[in-house]
């Protein structure tokens, strides 16, 4: 069933709506031409390509609990572009591209709201970085503006720039184009379109072993049975190392915990995503009305139970520092989940030296804004056998060959 305000008001009006379910929940078949082995957003978003841009119709995503049971910490995904290496820049901003138009796509509301991305300069250092990230994106065609502090008042009333602060603010870079997206709607809707395209997503089927002939990949052991695939991806926000070692491959990952807060619901008062590498956190307000306060960057303990209530302490008094207004805000949650992180802080988007086997990992505390780019270009690389253009520095070689990707603006690490 086509999604629309008419269909929407028949089946309100008959109060017995007969919605079909968003996606079949299939059991698995014995042979796929493609596995892919997470049924987060971007293993959903790379069946989805894998089906609409190179016609493969025997996929199965399998997802060893339920799909959107990721362990997010907040409801939104954060979208933007606004990166200083190149590499970086242009794989976001071609994932930023697809969103624009993503709803539409898939028919699926997945509520992007385009409201710009402002981060905070607090010291001249500061300010010299963002001053040469915007001029690094404007030299890839990546908008973006520099903000004095009178007028940021305009663009952000609640925010405190007032020179008594304990770390001034002395600017911001401004992505325009940036913003947030619901990162519910977003798995729903790639899952909801995959299974359109004949996509089998495969629930409560976890990998117990990945099976292997002459040094090349033939399929997985599960815990609903062994499944033969030409191609096996790796496509999990932690854990792949494990899942990578089953094949005898070593990946370098090191699991790294995150923490978010939500506040309670108020009323619009927040219009922009609002970032601060010296506070180390990430402001902004979800279409539920809530404040959600994520870390910039990753805590250097690597358990998920490691401090919880000090880091809490310090974000909110990060937050009451930036704003001040919001001292009698309620926080009502606090999230902590595990991710994995390369030693360059950038994503492993590569075929490996397993013949047959790929992998999609390693995008640490920011991937939610790489969804759509990230599934375009790792659904080219299982198709052809060879990488995307814009996923070639994400190589696996490159810790071998020491072409990094240099990137520190959209990952700081702090205690």
């Amino acid at each position: 069933m086509r999604l629309s305000i008419v269909s929407l008001a028949r089946n309100s009006m008959n109060y017995s709506p007969q919605w079909s379910r968003q996606w079949r929940s299939p059991s698995p078949k014995d042979a796929y031409d493609v596995l892919i082995i997470g049924g987060e957003s971007h293993g959903l978003a790379t069946a989805y390509y894998l089906a609409k841009e190179h016609g493969y119709s025997k996929i199965a995503v399998l997802q060893k609990d339920s799909i959107g049971n990721d362990g997010r910490r907040s409801s939104s995904t954060i979208v933007r572009s606004d990166f200083l290496s190149d590499a970086k820049t242009l794989l976001h901003d071609k994932s930023l591209t697809l969103f624009e138009r993503l709803s539409n796509e898939l028919d699926y509301n997945v509520m992007f709201s385009q409201r710009g991305i402002l981060s905070l300069a607090h010291t001249p250092r500061d300010a010299c970085y963002f001053r040469r990230q915007i001029n690094a994106n404007r030299l890839n065609g990546v908008e973006a503006d520099w903000v004095e502090p009178f007028e940021l008042k305009s663009l952000c009333p609640p925010l405190n720039v007032g020179l008594d602060s304990y770390r001034p603010i002395l600017g911001a870079s401004l992505q325009k184009r940036g913003g947030i997206a619901d990162h519910d709607a977003v798995i729903w809707a790639y899952a909801r379109a995959a299974d359109h395209r004949g996509v089998d997503i495969v629930q409560e089927c976890e990998v117990t072993s990945i099976l292997q002939q002459q040094g090349r990949v033939t399929g997985v052991e599960t815990t609903r049975g062994a499944i033969k695939a030409n191609k096996v991806a790796i496509c999990v926000s932690d854990g792949a190392a494990l899942l990578a070692q089953k094949a005898g491959l070593r990946l370098p990952f090191t699991p790294l915990s995150i923490q978010g807060l939500e506040s309670e619901p108020i009323k619009p008062v927040l219009h922009h995503v609002v970032t601060s590498n010296a506070f180390g956190i990430c402001v902004y307000q979800s279409d539920q009305g809530k404040l959600a306060l994520d870390e910039v960057g990753v805590s250097s303990k690597s358990s998920v139970s490691h401090h919880v209530f000090q880091r809490a302490e310090r974000q909110a008094s990060a937050l009451l520092e930036l704003f001040p207004t919001f001292s009698r805000l309620k926080l009502m949650r606090t999230v902590n989940r595990t991710v994995d992180i390369t030693p360059d802080t950038c994503p492993i988007i590569s075929k490996t030296p397993v013949q047959n086997l790929y992998v999609n990992a390693g995008w640490g505390a920011g991937g939610d804004d790489a969804i759509a780019g990230s599934g375009y270009v790792f659904a080219h690389t299982i198709a052809n056998d060879e990488p995307h253009d814009l996923n070639k520095p994400f190589c696996l070689e490159r810790f071998t060959t020491g072409q990094h990707v240099e990137e520190h603006s959209a990952m700081v690490c702090f205690p």
